[in-house]
């Protein structure tokens, strides 16, 4: 070979090879915003509008996990409520918890799966791991399980916010729809479980903008809550696949994304916890952290 063509080949090999260190291993949901080392108290900038249709998640080739039996944990000391100054809402969307601190608002999305559902009011009951549970009145996994998180809702452990009642994408809808699904929902929540879901709603997707935020906040939902980091199982991924994005994400002030859809979450409930308490981590929900 020619010292022209080989110089050629090697430079053609080299672009091959960036190119492929460019690409994400795992799916990211929208305005997770990943970094190669998330600061553990940045407050992450807006990200760019999502697009329109939501990125497959690729279906592992792995069957489903189990229904697990009810969760146990090891702890002997239940996570106490935080004594904590409130906040105003800073108004607009909320990514990240305010200042400099060790909270982490771990919150959790849809109930398509009554039984991930009972897992997780399991895994509160018994660890008093705090969350914040948005909810899709739809499923009827928030039926269904209202006897067992009732007590921790009354109690301020878990807060339930609006995640609309049947998940459609805000910015196809008109004003008039966006309140009716927001209202719907929110007379749902009061009607099971006696508390209001306002202000606090997430966009589902996060698939959000200015007419959509007004609309909300004409009747009282003046905080869409966004996340700076996720689990990454709004579809089926493994039960490391989920270790791994907590230990991405589990950092201080961050307010991380989950959901109550598929069961291998609630195989690993133990590993998610050692890494709260090895980085001394305080679960919080939004109402411990902002006034309203």
């Amino acid at each position: 070979m020619e010292r022209r063509e080989l110089l050629t080949a090697l430079a053609a090999a080299a672009v091959l090879s960036l190119a492929g260190c460019a690409i994400d291993r795992y799916p990211i949901e929208p305005n997770a915003q990943p970094t190669s080392t998330p600061s553990a108290t940045a407050t992450s900038p807006p990200p760019p509008p999502p697009p329109l249709t939501p990125t497959p998640t690729p279906t592992p080739t792995v069957p489903p996990a189990p229904t697990p039996t009810p969760y146990a944990t090891t702890s002997t000391t239940p996570v106490e409520p935080p004594v904590l100054q409130k906040v105003p809402l800073p108004g607009g969307k909320i990514y990240s918890l305010p200042g400099k601190g060790n909270l982490l608002a771990w919150t959790v999305d849809d109930g398509t799966n009554s039984a991930v559902v009972a897992a997780y009011a399991q895994f509160a009951r018994d660890s008093g791991t705090r969350l914040t549970l948005f909810v899709n009145g739809r499923n009827r996994s928030w039926t269904e399980n209202a006897p067992a998180l009732r007590p921790m809702v009354e109690s301020g452990q878990i807060q339930l916010g609006n995640h609309t009642f049947s998940h459609p994408n805000l910015l196809t809808l008109s004003d008039t729809a966006i309140v009716g699904e927001l209202q719907k929902n929110d007379a749902f929540i009061r009607n099971l479980y006696g508390v209001s879901s306002v202000p606090f709603y997430r966009p589902p997707y996060g698939y959000t903008n200015a007419r959509t935020e007004a609309v909300a906040a004409s009747i009282g939902y003046r905080a869409p809550v966004m996340w700076y980091g996720s689990l990454s199982d709004s579809g089926l991924i493994t039960p490391q696949q989920v270790v791994d994005f907590a230990t991405t994400w589990f950092l201080p002030q961050h307010i991380v994304i989950g959901h109550a859809n598929f069961a291998p979450v609630t195989t690993v409930y133990p590993q998610l916890l050692d890494i709260i308490r090895e980085r001394n981590l305080r679960t919080v929900t939004l109402n411990d952290v902002f006034l309203v």
